[in-house]
């Protein structure tokens, strides 16, 4: 499929009648030669390419601060639990299809930046092969197709997947992970083929979910609204995993309008991801787990019940991880999900500091005897 958009620095200076200083262009350059950029010609359109700090350049256009390299490339531990090229097993409820390496748009925080937009062999090469795997471990109750962004796929593709999965039995419901809603939603609203395959496979006996991506208030347009009406109309759940982001939404005032927008729209808020430590990301767009806590927190006194359903989490390589409370210099966390099943629900409590930004920045809480013992030192 292809998206109008533009993906040199040179086509956004010409479109936008704009002038990068040389010597900035070069460090960019060297940023887009490692980690490609494309920004659909819609979604650069709610940009205000004049102002330096606008939220949705910084989702979408390179930084030089992608130059730094503190951080992973795999902050969740992927690679450890791919049972198939492009098949991953972490939780055994879940099955992660990787169906492409492409998406509709390249967001510079993406935690995939290591295959996304380039040359991969992570991505689902045998179909047929990871069905087999899905059908043989039947406590998998879902499966996430994701990538990069299933939607650039041919809707033919989309069929196919969709078509086989509905057939194994213990699958109670399919998801498609897509931001394709906010980077171009004329795929959606102008694809009445793939609107009703969505329709004729998300029945009452099997639902298909699509986890969407809105960031900032300002990517729920019209179009976006008119794209999330469309899925719903087809039987389709709509939800919304979005990450806070370091001059993005890193303020109570964005994530209350946010949430308020979303759930206007019929999207449920789903997850607030605290921003993962990947390499060219962590430095740009990482806010303070404390900072992080205060805001959301800020945000939810706000919201009404219906808004303010989302988890505020880490998605560590041990599970996804809820950040509960601060009490102190003490955090507490608690396991929403888990790689080792015992796990999950788990409370537990970490010392700390201002900086951190993620659960191995974090030190040991001290339990009471250890406080009891340095209060008699």
């Amino acid at each position: 499929m292809k998206i109008p958009g533009y993906s040199s620095i040179k086509e956004i200076e010409k479109a936008f009648n704009i002038s990068i200083p040389e010597n900035e262009k070069i460090k960019l350059e060297k940023v887009i030669k490692k980690h490609p950029m494309f920004v659909p010609d819609y979604y650069a359109k709610l940009i205000n390419w004049n102002d330096p700090k606008d939220p949705i350049k910084q989702i979408i256009f390179p930084s030089i601060d992608e130059l730094d390299l503190t951080g992973s490339y795999d902050t969740s531990g992927e690679k450890d639990n791919t049972v198939l090229t492009g098949l991953q097993h972490k939780y055994g409820e879940t099955a992660l299809l990787l169906a492409t390496n492409r998406c509709a748009g390249y967001c510079r925080h993406c935690f995939r930046k290591r295959l996304v937009g380039i040359s991969t062999d992570e991505t689902v090469k045998l179909f047929e092969k990871a069905v087999e795997y899905i059908k043989e471990h039947k406590e998998i109750t879902n499966v996430l197709i994701s990538g990069g962004d299933p939607l650039v796929l041919p809707t033919e593709i989309i069929e196919h997947f969709l078509s086989e999965l509905s057939k194994i039995e213990h699958l109670k419901f399919i998801r498609i992970g897509s931001r394709t809603p906010v980077f171009y939603p004329m795929r959606i609203i102008n694809d009445e083929k793939l609107l009703n395959i969505l329709s004729k496979h998300s029945t009452t006996k099997k639902r298909i979910y699509l986890v969407t991506h809105f960031n900032h208030p300002r990517e729920i347009t019209e179009e976006a609204k008119k794209a999330v009406d469309c899925l719903i109309r087809h039987g389709v759940i709509v939800s919304n995993q979005a990450v806070l982001l370091k001059g993005v939404n890193d303020n109570p005032e964005t994530i209350t309008t946010l949430m308020k927008e979303l759930t206007a729209a019929g999207v449920v808020p789903y997850y607030l991801f605290q921003c993962r430590p990947v390499k060219r990301v962590k430095k740009h767009f990482q806010v303070p787990l404390k900072k992080g806590y205060q805001i959301v927190e800020k945000a939810k006194q706000k919201l009404d019940g219906h808004a303010k359903r989302f988890k505020y989490i880490m998605s560590h390589k041990t599970g996804k991880i809820e950040i509960v409370g601060i009490i102190g210099d003490e955090i507490y966390l608690k396991y929403h999900q888990a790689k080792q099943p015992s796990k999950v629900g788990k409370l537990f409590k970490r010392k700390l500091t201002p900086d951190a930004g993620w659960l191995d920045d974090l030190e040991p809480a001290k339990s009471k005897s250890e406080i009891v013992e340095a209060a008699l030192k």
